[in-house]
């Protein structure tokens, strides 16, 4: 799968991702800092790339609809982010995706849940 890490997330997360196969970019990669959020959605669906990110405006279906992406993962650790528990939801991440599609849907991803933001009428 194509995904792009938002910046708040640093290089070990993206090789958790690269070791399990995927295909990353990275907002710092390709010297995004700062980006608006609106332009960094507009450029995942551009490259078709899935957004990964800390960023909870991304969980707003009304501003960034999934449907039209490659794919939205807000990744929500309790309390402050640790490392630790960052490896933890990006392993949990790889996990689910080998086993549901995320493309054109939102996944919230919790520790130990993962909750997919679905379309009314629509089910797995």
């Amino acid at each position: 799968m194509r995904i792009k890490l938002d910046e708040n997330l640093g290089p070990r997360i993206a090789q958790i991702f690269r070791d399990a196969g995927h295909d990353i970019a990275t907002v710092r990669d390709q010297s995004l800092e700062g980006i608006q959020d609106e332009a960094l959605y507009e450029r995942c669906r551009q490259e078709e790339r899935c957004l990964v990110s800390l960023d909870l405006d991304f969980s707003n279906v009304l501003r960034f609809p999934p449907e039209p992406t490659a794919g939205l993962a807000v990744l929500r650790p309790t309390g402050r982010p640790t490392l630790a528990t960052l490896n933890t939801l990006a392993r949990q991440m790889v996990q689910a995706l080998s086993t549901a599609p995320i493309t054109g849907r939102l996944w919230i991803i919790e520790l130990g849940r993962v909750r997919i933001h679905e379309l009314p009428g629509e089910k797995e």
